[in-house]
Order: C-alpha cells, then sequence, then structure tokens
C-alpha cells in the first residue's frame, strides 16, 4: 500500500512540477499581451482581441498554476497557531482541512464539466464581447487546472497521512 502511495505521490507531484515550471513563464505572456495592447491603442489602431486574449492568459496562468502552488506550499496559511505546532499536529490539521478542498474542487470540477458541455452542445458559446471569441477552449484549460488540482490533493492527503503514521517523506519524495 505505501509503495503504491508513493509511486502516485512521485507520479503527480513530478507532473505538477514540470507544468508549473512552465506555466510560470505565462507572466510574460500576458504582459506581452498588454504590451501590444498599449501599443496598439498609442500609436495604431486599438486591438479588440488583446484584453479578453490576456484575460484567458490570465485564468491558464492561475488554474495551472494552482497544483504547483499547492505543491511548494505557497497557499495562504494563517500561521498564528499553525507555526508553533508540531510536525505530526500539523499532518493531523492538514489531513482534516484537505478534505474540504477535495470536496469544493469536486463541486468546482462537475460545474465546470456542466459548463464546458453547455458551452460545446449550443453551437460553441461565445463571448459577449465585440471580438466574440469562443469560451470552449478556456473552460477546457480550467477544468484540466481543477483537475491537476484535485491530483494534487489526493497527493497532499496521502503526504499527510503517511505523515501522521511516522512515515518521513522528505527524503524519499
Amino acid at each position: 500500500m505505501k509503495a503504491a502511495a508513493l509511486w502516485y505521490i512521485r507520479a503527480v507531484d513530478a507532473m505538477n512540477y514540470r507544468i508549473g515550471r512552465v506555466i510560470m513563464y505565462g507572466i510574460f505572456v500576458m504582459m506581452a499581451i498588454l504590451l501590444w495592447s498599449s501599443i496598439s491603442k498609442t500609436f495604431f489602431v486599438p486591438s479588440l482581441w488583446t484584453l479578453e486574449v490576456a484575460q484567458f492568459a490570465m485564468v491558464a496562468y492561475y488554474m495551472l498554476g494552482g497544483p504547483y502552488s499547492i505543491q511548494m506550499g505557497s497557499n495562504v496559511r494563517m500561521d498564528l497557531l499553525y507555526g508553533e505546532w508540531s510536525d505530526h499536529r500539523k499532518a493531523q490539521i492538514d489531513a482534516m482541512t484537505i478534505v474540504f478542498l477535495i470536496i469544493y474542487l469536486i463541486f468546482l470540477l462537475w460545474g465546470g464539466w456542466e459548463s464546458f458541455q453547455y458551452s460545446i452542445s449550443y453551437g460553441g458559446e461565445r463571448s459577449p464581447s465585440v471580438w466574440r471569441p469562443y469560451l470552449w477552449p478556456i473552460k477546457a484549460i480550467m477544468l484540466v487546472g481543477l483537475f491537476l488540482m484535485l491530483l494534487q490533493a489526493f497527493s497532499e492527503f496521502v503526504k499527510d497521512i503517511l505523515r501522521i503514521q511516522g512515515h518521513d517523506l522528505e527524503e524519499k519524495v
């Protein structure tokens, strides 16, 4: 059982680490889009697509970078009490709270799937803007991000359970 758990942790962590390291450069994509938007508004005819493409890039950056953020422990945590607890106590509290995150992510994934199906089934849902891009690609990216976040949450849960049982994961994972 422990071997399967360690395999799952290694596989999910490695995948989300690689994706996160690539996606972290998405900030430069957004900067380039917004720079072009500023230049085109100043010197040329304003582009209709730049604001929405920047928003879509931000959604991809946020959703695909979320699992990496969870893995690195970059999420916001109330450190008033947590910082003073032992590693065993932290693992116990984390294991309890991650269950709520998993439930939340399942509901988000379910709602995202329904929204994605709606977007596809009605001839392709479009944005109400002047540019009118299809919305299904960004909804698909959101689904992938939510799924990866759910996998990472399960990985963190398994790590916490193994820590509660007394296993040292720092050198093995």
